[in-house]
């Protein structure tokens, strides 16, 4: 009986992994919620994972191959740029946002500042076709794969099938960004009892509950909802976030409320990149607010805050620096593979 029970149990956490996509590629943190992206459609490989992670730092996605992901999303940044407020992208041209950060996609129903896109595999169709970012079509960076002298062969790796489609080309992009979890920063070691705050830690910690948390919800650090946070609208863009896709007017203002872990290395903030210091946030939030018909209820109340209050609640803030994450080879450059673009 007692060999029964055990052969059960290993079926048992062999299933659970299959349903997830192998336990050894992706693995729910402890006392996280589980993720909403159905594995079961699209399970992980090492094949898979890699190619996805070559495609993403290939600038032959764009039109002249001098743009790729990477370009806007810097793993030392946690997945996003840091050299100016809005993205750049082909022939240098300048869109009208601050790249999101790139991590613990998993959980995340829809993407974009304005919820554009609502599935992980269709992600890369927006910025590949957008022409101020990759300035391409799919159908022709399918062809420019297909012509290419590694990538016939890594897609018979992950797919087996070196023919090229545009539906393993997206899914593979899924299994490198589904990898991208974070999850090891100081505040996760102390919910996971193995270290402790510092009296100033603790006391942001608990200005962050008091102010902060029914919008950046433990333990992600967003709600993945939309939220006008009472920024005044940038008249030189005109960005009016989430009402551009639902054309609703409730929606006007509204971005969605991003993640604040590695905040530390994400600067800027905001959707437009407005501001380059965390104090200069926490101060808007003090101060700035613009009241509006679609301003966010939680702010509706003014939060006040001394200067000291100011600097715990920061000091908090940067316990949610990951550099395991920022650093980890896995998701780096791939060093071990010559992209076309590299060839002569």
């Amino acid at each position: 009986m007692k060999k029964i029970s055990v052969i059960l149990i290993l079926f048992s956490l062999i299933f659970m992994g299959f349903k997830l996509g192998g336990k050894s590629f992706f693995i729910v943190p402890d006392k996280w919620p589980q993720p909403v992206y159905d594995f079961s459609k699209n399970p992980l490989s090492l094949e898979k994972i890699e190619l996805g992670r070559v495609l993403f730092y290939d600038p032959i996605l764009s039109r002249n191959n001098t743009i790729a992901c990477s370009n806007c999303h810097s793993q030392y940044t946690a997945f996003t740029h840091v050299d100016h407020a809005l993205s750049h992208g082909i022939d240098n041209r300048i869109g009208k946002r601050n790249s999101p950060t790139l991590m613990n996609l998993a959980w995340q129903k829809s993407f974009m500042w304005d919820g554009a896109i609502n599935h992980l595999d269709m992600q890369p169709l927006s910025p590949i076709n957008h022409p101020d970012e990759m300035g391409e079509t799919t159908a022709n960076v399918i062809s420019k794969l297909q012509k290419s002298t590694i990538y016939p062969t890594l897609f018979y790796k992950a797919f087996g099938d070196s023919i090229i489609t545009g539906e393993y080309t997206l899914k593979a992009f899924s299994q490198f960004l589904l990898t991208l979890v974070c999850s090891n920063s100081k505040y996760d070691s102390v919910m996971r009892n193995e270290s402790e705050f510092n009296d100033q830690q603790k006391n942001g910690y608990k200005i962050f509950q008091q102010n902060c948390s029914s919008c950046h919800k433990e333990p992600l650090f967003t709600n993945y909802e939309f939220k006008n946070n009472g920024l005044p609208i940038d008249t030189t863009i005109m960005d009016f976030g989430r009402m551009k896709i639902t054309n609703n007017s409730e929606d006007s203002l509204k971005f969605k409320v991003p993640t604040l872990r590695n905040i530390e290395f994400s600067y800027p903030y905001m959707h437009d990149g407005r501001f380059k210091k965390l104090s200069e946030v926490i101060n808007h939030y003090t101060t700035g607010i613009q009241m509006s018909q679609t301003l966010a209820e939680e702010l509706k109340k003014l939060i006040v805050l001394t200067s000291n209050e100011k600097v715990d609640l920061i000091a908090f803030l940067l316990t949610l620096s990951d550099k395991e994450f920022l650093f980890n080879p896995k998701y780096s450059f791939p060093k071990n593979i010559l992209l076309p673009s590299q060839q002569k």
